[in-house]
């Protein structure tokens, strides 16, 4: 295989028609867990660190998407905890005990539903972070590489991976490594995983919002900020979720 932007496209297209294919019946239940929990006046939390944090950005806070969603983020430690900022770096995500701190900034209430996601699954902040969740009694859904995951240890204490804890599981298609084109040197550039993620947020957030409509109930969707009235719009709907939910930090 050559490395050009038209073999990148090749592998893409291939890979998103893969995973379309290959998590139909995970999107449609990851969509039903959704949508009882947004019925039953709960918000979804997102979260994901590293390139992951992109697949939160997705569910949480975008035109198109649902209202009740907030994200959580490795540096609400430090924007809403107080922490120092020295906390943050690289290795954060690897530190099972962020998790508690992060689940206790978040505002969380029991009928709330979590979506994960982690190329790897095997750092230990994001498998504290899926246990706890689980503990808690709330439905938990997992966005992972089930090839890149397969092929790692966790890093975890526990020994276990995101994948083995969540309700539902759906596997991003990415290569282990995540890069898809190969160098003749060693190593590949063109990863996949942002791209087949923000599919998999995208499907799952239609999935939920029809099912909404099949009850008969009005979804509770963001409009884009940048078109006229959309503030208002937004504001009005966020006001049912005061205090539940953040757009981004």
């Amino acid at each position: 295989m050559t490395v050009s932007a038209e073999d990148y496209l090749a592998v893409v297209t291939e890979t998103i028609g893969r995973v379309a294919a290959s998590q139909r019946e995970a999107v449609a239940r990851a969509a039903d867990l959704i949508a009882e929990a947004v019925r039953a006046d709960g918000v979804v939390h997102a979260f994901g660190t590293g390139h992951s944090e992109a697949l939160a950005m997705e569910i949480a806070g975008r035109a198109g998407g649902l209202v009740p969603t907030n994200r959580i983020a490795l540096r609400d430690l430090v924007l809403i905890g107080g922490e120092p900022a020295e906390r943050l770096g690289p290795m954060l995500e690897r530190d099972p005990e962020v998790a508690h701190r992060l689940y206790e900034l978040a505002p969380v209430r029991p009928t709330d539903v979590f979506v994960l996601a982690s190329n790897s699954g095997v750092n230990g902040a994001m498998v504290e972070f899926a246990m706890l969740v689980k503990e808690r009694g709330h439905a938990l859904v997992a966005i992972t590489s089930a090839q890149h995951s397969g092929r790692m240890t966790s890093r975890h204490p526990s020994g276990r991976k995101l994948g083995e804890i969540a309700d539902v599981v759906l596997d991003n298609g990415a290569p282990y490594g995540d890069a898809t084109l190969p160098l003749p040197g060693g190593g590949a550039v063109g990863a996949v995983s942002s791209i087949t993620a923000a599919l998999l947020a995208q499907q799952i957030t239609v999935e939920v919002v029809a099912r909404l409509l099949a009850a008969g109930e009005r979804p509770p969707v963001y409009l884009s900020a940048n078109i006229p009235d959309g503030d208002a719009h937004n504001t009005a709907l966020e006001a049912r979720y005061a205090g539940r939910i953040r757009r981004g930090s």
